[in-house]
């Protein structure tokens, strides 16, 4: 193709004398569109009528500068939990389905187990032998200040009364991690099975038992989830990571979704990745417990509005590669000739159908086309075709 910076002479559309004329009246000759400078487009009224040419200005207008980055729905480590059984046993009942609203405390699973049994077993068999090592501690303590047994005895009595003291906390400590009534359970009420019990409110988002399976304390048997404290967690490259700052307003849309959600920067990661990402830690401005974790989002970060020249989109033609606004340049001589100047510009920040513009050289408050710059390029693609 020719390039860009040549004459364009457009065939001028024909007319006819208004009113009745004689049958050998001669057509006034077609008035050709002429052009006498480069990168100029020349319109006769006729030609500019049917293009419908609307000319505007350059505004000043308000646009944020976006960085488009890509996220999933995350949860805080502390509104997430694991629940998981203190010791191994086969699970007797539990009622726990995905998608079930929990209250704190409530009760998730019976676990059994016979060395459950045992250990409060040792529990009351400790208990029993401290209240006798006691009562020897105290008497060979008596008889220390009468000087009638030896040393040896007293530290010996001492010794055993610890040791059993130490070993009746561990088991106590033992038995209270399975939730275990020590009121009953020293009243010689000896429990068959333990409960396990959800630390926190919230839906249960995996169940990973049933009745009659075995379970391990490494097994996850259950996951409760608190979605009302959801944040965004985005992953934002390298590049990006400079333009970002803590308060920042998020614009994020869910997949197969259209409404627009908002959320702040909250915290920026201090690590990039093998991918040279950045993890962005983000809070929603509304929380929305119909949000579950691990959904994906595209999100804008804004960093700040600022007042810049802008055009509308639709101003703006692309051509050869590059970015083209025509400018109105009136004819010194010829009033009823419409002339166009192409002109290179370059565009930033998109928004709300606007676009940052900045020019190569001056244009001294002239209009520019807002509407029929399309119809000018088509024009001007034209004549380059005919030009071959």
């Amino acid at each position: 193709m020719r390039s860009l910076y040549k004459y364009f002479i457009l065939l001028s559309f024909p007319f006819y004398l208004a009113g009745c004329s004689s049958p050998n009246a001669e057509k006034e000759p077609e008035k050709d569109a002429v052009h006498e400078e480069r990168d100029i487009v020349t319109l006769t009224p006729e030609q500019h009528k049917l293009s419908e040419i609307t000319l505007g200005d350059i505004e000043l207008k308000e646009l944020s500068g976006t960085t488009k980055v890509n996220g999933m729905l995350d949860l805080p480590p502390q509104s997430l939990v694991s629940i998981s059984t203190p010791l191994e046993g086969i699970v007797k009942s539990t009622n726990m389905l995905q998608g079930k609203r929990v209250a704190k405390g409530e009760l998730v699973a019976v676990m059994q187990n016979p060395e459950f049994i045992q250990m409060q077993q040792d529990y009351l068999d400790y208990k029993s032998q401290l209240q006798f090592l006691k009562q020897e501690l105290d008497r060979q303590e008596e008889l220390a200040k009468e000087n009638v047994n030896s040393k040896k005895a007293l530290q010996k009595a001492r010794s055993e009364y610890q040791s059993v003291s130490a070993r009746l906390l561990g088991q106590r400590s033992k038995l209270s991690i399975m939730n275990i009534s020590f009121p009953a359970l020293e009243k010689g009420q000896i429990q068959k099975t333990f409960n396990l019990y959800t630390p926190m409110a919230g839906y249960v988002t995996q169940v990973n038992t049933n009745i009659g399976a075995f379970a391990n304390t490494t097994d996850v048997l259950f996951k409760i989830a608190d979605t009302e404290h959801l944040h965004a967690e985005l992953t934002v490259f390298e590049k990006d990571v400079p333009k970002l700052k803590l308060g920042q307003k998020v614009r994020f849309v869910l997949a197969n979704e259209e409404k627009e959600r908002m959320a702040t920067v909250y915290l920026i990661g201090r690590e990039i990745s093998k991918e040279r990402t950045v993890q962005i830690h983000c809070h929603l401005d509304k929380e929305d417990t119909q949000l579950l974790p691990g959904m994906y989002l595209k999100a804008y970060v804004e960093s700040g509005m600022n007042k810049v020249e802008a055009l509308p989109d639709a101003a703006i033609v692309e051509f050869e590669g590059k970015k083209i606004v025509f400018i109105n340049q009136p004819a010194a001589t010829d009033s009823s000739i419409y002339r166009y100047r192409m002109m290179e510009v370059k565009t930033g920040v998109a928004e709300n159908g606007y676009t940052q513009v900045s020019f190569g050289g001056q244009i001294n408050n002239a209009k520019v086309v807002i509407k029929g710059a399309y119809d000018l390029l088509s024009k001007v693609k034209n004549a380059e075709e005919e030009g071959h």
